[in-house]
């Protein structure tokens, strides 16, 4: 594979020729025509077109999705399981993914759809609300297990949509476990150690599951159908031991990343430099996870349809795993669920005053710069500090830095890094800065408290009162030690936490390299909170939503992302934010809106850029974001809201229901066909560049940095309900998967 060789900085690691165009069909991807994905029925005459090509219009403001105009897939004669280690166990992202799609899944299957993953007596108990399953044939297969000696649990998982789960007891099957690792190794010649407990639980609840479909379908003859798509490696053994069997079912096959992929990257290699040049054997036995790679790949191979979450982990999948992925499904949110109709501009401000309430504290005897004019940035999600982008972001923020100095801007940039690290409890500076603010905040309310019932007497009796005798020499005495108690002989302090690893951790020490220690002189700020957010924090007190909607600026330049929510989070609340191409949300974005930054998404190039020149992009998106007049970024707000259907999952669930049709023509070509002479189509859009008001300063660059509010009475007028509707009626021609989109 021919490598592009690009200048590289630091550990910066630049990308594969290769990986420049998509090597995987995906829906959403931009071109010119397509034709129709069709599905036979056999048995009957009419055809059945496949309800991927609904013409598509986002409706921004109503809420409401079109619906399709093919017929849907026949799910009275289907059965759709889900299979999933995070199914009630929320350990990782894909707990997100299947919780949030559960609603529009159940709303599509009805009583057709089954989630299925290991039982745990506390999420059973807290989580799940038990009952009968709907059909015979379940429990009888159910109770095939039941009788010998493996516990299986069923009932409402109690989540929106309240889908079935079918809940299987990985410890009251261990006694199989020797069994089953035999079975294992003479069907595909996969042996796992006995110290790797995760990779033996995942063989149980895979062999469990193997012979619940094995009863089932015996049980259920040909109709219905059964489709099972299976979640990561976890849940590959299932998978593997039901096609070994010849279970008669439809089987799909999803990665999130591919394992080795997250390996390497928290190692530091250079991952996408060298995508097609590692030994992947090799790699994962170095690292003691060739028996899961193993596991991962089989369950890749052997299922009828192989889907990834994005085009970026679709060619790691490839090169990894030696199979291109069939479809790409994106990961959606429930948008309702953080939707805030159109008020969200008015929790944007509400958030915003009780983050600048924590400011106060936190900087109280150096609060020398104007709160109004505070702009507050933050990054969030695990503590990965160069996957998730934190080193350049650092590097970028001194760049910024310099820049807002030498032009004399008056704006100041506060960052908070919501990372989780190791900690022993708050630190006591920033503990005692909250206490501060909140003496000062006391005492000027009973000095408020006096002066207007001093000043109410006097005007009952007609008089202007004099206002060096409605406050006393106490009065003052006591505002003066308060002020005096805002002293401070340290700076503020970065972090809010005593780490455990000061003098090492990565966050810290990088802190000490480019000098940003909160000084006066410094136009930003460095907050550091190794501790995920909670209303119930004495230092913080707020959940991350409400911290989200607060702030100005998510910015996330992660390498390793093969989605990221966090992006998409602030998106759907009407944040702008920054993320890359080499995230999965950052391709999607790209593909889908024609100028992204315009609608507050910003993609920094770090798949053919250097690092250095990463960071001077990254750098620039900021020093631009400054620059917006209060106005501007309201602006910008709207257009980021409207895009928050594009990640809808009534939107996204359109390529899982690609993904099951696909899998239904290959595993029962009998019954479902597709035609032959019809390559897959899904007609799609892009969100056009906004018709009105540039919303950053760049595109109408003024002749000095600064910005004053009278400045935007000269700005060109902006009505939001006429370009909402633009937006709305904004239908593009259709497109061909996998393309790369034109200029």
């Amino acid at each position: 594979m021919t490598v592009t060789t690009l200048p590289v900085s630091g550990n910066m690691r630049s990308v594969p020729a290769s990986s420049r165009t998509s090597t995987v069909p995906s829906e959403g991807s931009t071109g010119s025509t397509v034709s129709r994905f069709q599905l036979l029925s056999v048995g009957t005459s009419r055809r059945c077109e496949m309800p991927l090509s609904r013409s598509l219009s986002m409706t921004s403001l109503s809420g409401l999705l079109p619906s399709w105009e093919e017929d849907e897939l026949p799910v009275e004669d289907l059965l759709l399981f889900e299979v999933a280690w995070e199914v009630t166990n929320k350990v990782g992202g894909i707990y997100t993914v299947i919780q949030t799609k559960a609603k529009i899944t159940v709303d599509e299957w009805g009583e057709n759809y089954f989630m299925m993953g290991p039982y745990f007596d506390h999420n059973f108990k807290t989580q799940v609300e038990g009952c009968e399953p709907p059909y015979p044939a379940i429990r009888k297969a159910m109770d095939a297990l039941i009788n010998n000696g493996c516990q299986v649990h069923f009932g409402r998982w109690l989540i929106e949509g309240s889908p079935y789960v079918i809940l299987f007891d990985v410890g009251s099957a261990a006694w199989n476990l020797d069994r089953w690792k035999g079975d294992l190794w003479h069907t595909c010649n996969i042996g796992l150690p006995f110290e790797d407990r995760e990779a033996n639980d995942a063989l149980i609840l895979g062999s469990l599951i193997a012979w619940f479909f094995k009863e089932l379908t015996d049980e259920l003859g040909d109709t219905p159908n059964v489709i099972a798509q299976f979640h990561e490696w976890q849940a590959g053994p299932g998978l593997i031991l039901a096609r070994s069997r010849k279970i008669p079912m439809a089987t799909i096959f999803t990665t999130h990343a591919t394992l080795l992929g997250r390996y390497l990257c928290a190692g530091n290699a250079d991952f996408y430099n060298n995508l097609g040049k590692f030994d992947v054997d090799k790699e994962a036995g170095e690292r003691q996870i060739y028996h899961r790679y193993c596991l991962e790949r089989a369950a890749v191979h052997c299922a009828h349809v192989f889907t990834t979450v994005s085009q970026i982990t679709a060619v790691e999948a490839h090169q990894m795993l030696h199979r291109k992925p069939d479809v790409v499904t994106p990961n959606g949110l429930n948008v309702k669920k953080f939707s805030a109709m159109h008020e969200f501009q008015n929790l944007h401000a509400t958030s915003k005053a009780r983050i600048q309430e924590f400011v106060r504290g936190h900087f109280y005897g150096h609060l020398d710069f104007n709160l109004e004019k505070t702009l507050f940035f933050f990054i969030a999600g695990r503590y990965e500090f160069s996957n998730k982008g934190a080193d350049i972001f650092l590097e970028s923020l001194s760049r910024l830095n310099y820049l807002l100095r030498v032009h004399r801007n008056d704006v100041t940039v506060v960052v908070f890094f919501i990372m989780p690290a190791k900690t022993n409890n708050f630190n006591v500076e920033s503990l005692k800065g909250q206490a501060v603010r909140k003496q000062l905040w006391d005492t000027a309310h009973s000095v408020k408290e006096k002066f207007g019932k001093n000043l109410y007497e006097a005007l009952l009796k007609g008089e202007i009162p004099d206002m060096n005798s409605i406050l006393d020499r106490d009065d003052f005495t006591i505002m003066k030690r308060a002020i005096y108690a805002t002293q401070r002989h340290s700076l503020p302090p970065v972090t809010t936490h005593n780490m455990l690893d000061d003098a090492t951790d990565p966050i810290l020490s990088n802190v000490r390299r480019i000098g940003l220690f909160n000084s006066r002189n410094d136009r930003v700020k460095i907050i550091f909170h190794p501790e995920f957010l909670s209303s119930t924090s004495p230092l913080l007190p707020m959940d991350y939503e409400d911290f989200v909607r607060g702030c100005n600026l998510g910015v996330f330049p992660s390498y390793y992302e093969p989605w990221g929510y966090t992006p998409g989070e602030c998106t759907v609340m009407g944040i702008p934010s920054v993320t890359t191409n080499l995230s999965g949300f950052g391709c999607f974005m790209e593909e889908h809106v024609s100028d992204p930054a315009a609608y507050g998404i910003y993609i920094v190039d770090r798949r053919f850029r250097s690092a250095d020149d990463s960071c001077n992009q990254l750098t620039q998106f900021m020093f631009s974001f400054c620059q917006q007049s209060r106005r501007q970024r309201i602006i910008q707000r709207n257009r980021t809201e409207r895009l928050s259907e594009l990640l809808d999952w009534r939107y996204l669930g359109r390529f899982y229901i690609n993904a099951r049709h696909l899998t239904l023509s290959r595993a029962f070509p009998d019954k479902f066909k597709m035609d032959p002479m019809a390559p897959l189509k899904s007609d799609g859009f892009r969100y056009p560049r906004p018709y009105s008001v540039p919303p950053s300063p760049s595109a109408s660059v003024h002749s000095t940095p600064h910005h004053s509010d009278a400045e935007d009475d000269d700005d060109e007028p902006y009505d939001e309900d006429e370009e909402a509707e633009r937006d709305r009626l904004n239908i593009k021609s259709p497109f061909v998967l996998g393309a790369v989109p034109g200029n």
